[in-house]
This record gives C-alpha cells, structure tokens and sequence, in this order.
C-alpha cells in the first residue's frame, strides 16, 4: 500500500473512527477532507432495507434538488416540428427529430437527458441497445416522456435528477458540488432522503433506511445517522 499523501492525512485525522455524524455536520465534514483542484462532485449512498429483485419492492424516482445538482446537463429533445421553439425557449441544447435519431444510430451519444413526446417513442423505440445501457431512454415515470416538452427542460435545467434502487439495495446518486456551501449541501440531502421516504414500498419490512454515507469524488465516505435526517 503506498503512502498517505498530506492531504489524505490531514483527511483521515478530521474523521473520527466508528464516529456517526449528523448530516449537519457530515455536509462541512466533507468540505473540510476534500483537497481536490478541482469542483469534485457530492454523492450521496443510501442502503434501504428492500429487495430490489421484488417488483413490489422496487424503489424509483425523481427528485428536484432546491439548489440544483452543480453539472451543466447536456438536454435533447426529439419532437415534432410545433414543439421545437418551446423546447429552445426552455434552455434544450439540441432539438430536433430524425436527424438526431439517425446519429444515435450512428453512435453519438453526447448527452445527459434525452426528453421526448409520447407520439414519438414509437421511433424511440429502436435506440433501445444504445440508449438503455447508458441511461438514456426516455421514461414515463421519469418525467422525459411528457406532453409539456418545455416544463421538462426546466426542470432539468434546474436540478431535476431520476434515481432508482440497485441490485444490491443501495441508492446512489450525486446531489451537488464540492463548492456549495454546507448549508446547501444539507438542504439538496434532505430533499433527496425525504423523496427516498415517501417511495417507502408497503412490503418492505423491518428499517427502511439503513446506511447513508456522504463523499466527495476523492474523499472518504461519512457515515451519517438517519435520526438526524428530518422526516426519519
């Protein structure tokens, strides 16, 4: 194992061994160990007590985080024609049809969020093994396939994010920036537990919430005590 850097010691001797933090905490702790030059992202892990390979089980959605998710989100919209203007209007990057579905099938995939009309997922349909391992299909219950094209971009532009439950019970998923404050780091956690909460499946038994450790890109996970999690 090489040796610690000075960075990752001074890290490693601002958190306690076996310590559990309050959120409040947690969110300046993580500004304090992380030295990075640059604007790391925040991530945020969350061990549910579910069993995803239960569909009743299985725990999805989205979230608006109040001060958004730091990250310039690269949005297309495939629509028709009438819809177009709105979509620019509303902040999209790219929009258009069949010429953007001709470069998927090419292979282009320089995007975030692809947002899209029922009436079009029909042609959709066929970017499935391009789109879906990358995360980029458009999905009803994630608000990208929508009649409101316009009320879409904005959310996304703003800080919407979709999150859902892995095969091994965790939900993960960033919430930030290094350089928000911490009060705004804790604000955008609350948002995104609470989200977890209301998802809550009727099957699932004994502590929901199990686990929630806070880092940065390069930092240490912080262990967090769900208690002092607002709504817990």
């Amino acid at each position: 194992m090489g040796k610690l850097t000075k960075n990752q010691k001074l890290a490693a001797e601002k958190i306690e061994a076996g310590k559990v933090y309050t959120l409040k905490e947690a969110s300046q702790l993580v500004k304090d160990i992380t030295f990075t030059k640059f604007d790391a992202s925040l991530d945020i892990d969350v061990r549910l007590g579910v069993d995803p390979r239960k569909a009743n089980q299985m725990v999805r959605g989205v979230v608006s985080l109040p001060h958004g998710t730091g990250k310039q989100v690269r949005v297309l919209v495939l629509c028709t024609p009438d819809v177009e203007a709105a979509a620019k209007e509303a902040g999209a990057d790219y929009v258009g049809l069949d010429e953007y579905i001709e470069k998927i099938k090419g292979g282009w995939t320089d995007i975030d969020v692809i947002i899209t009309m029922p009436s079009i997922m029909g042609k959709i349909g066929a970017l499935g093994r391009i789109l879906g391992p990358r995360g980029l299909m458009p999905n009803p219950k994630s608000g990208t396939v929508t009649m409101d094209v316009a009320k879409a971009v904005k959310e996304v532009k703003q800080g919407k994010i979709d999150f859902k439950v892995d095969k091994s019970g965790i939900v993960h998923t960033s919430i930030g920036k290094i350089s928000f404050t911490a009060d705004q780091i804790c604000d955008n956690a609350k948002e995104f537990i609470a989200t977890i909460i209301k998802l809550k499946p009727t099957t699932a038994k004994g502590t929901y919430i199990k686990s929630i450790y806070l880092s940065s890109t390069m930092s240490k996970g912080i262990k967090i005590d769900p208690k002092s999690v607002d709504g817990i």
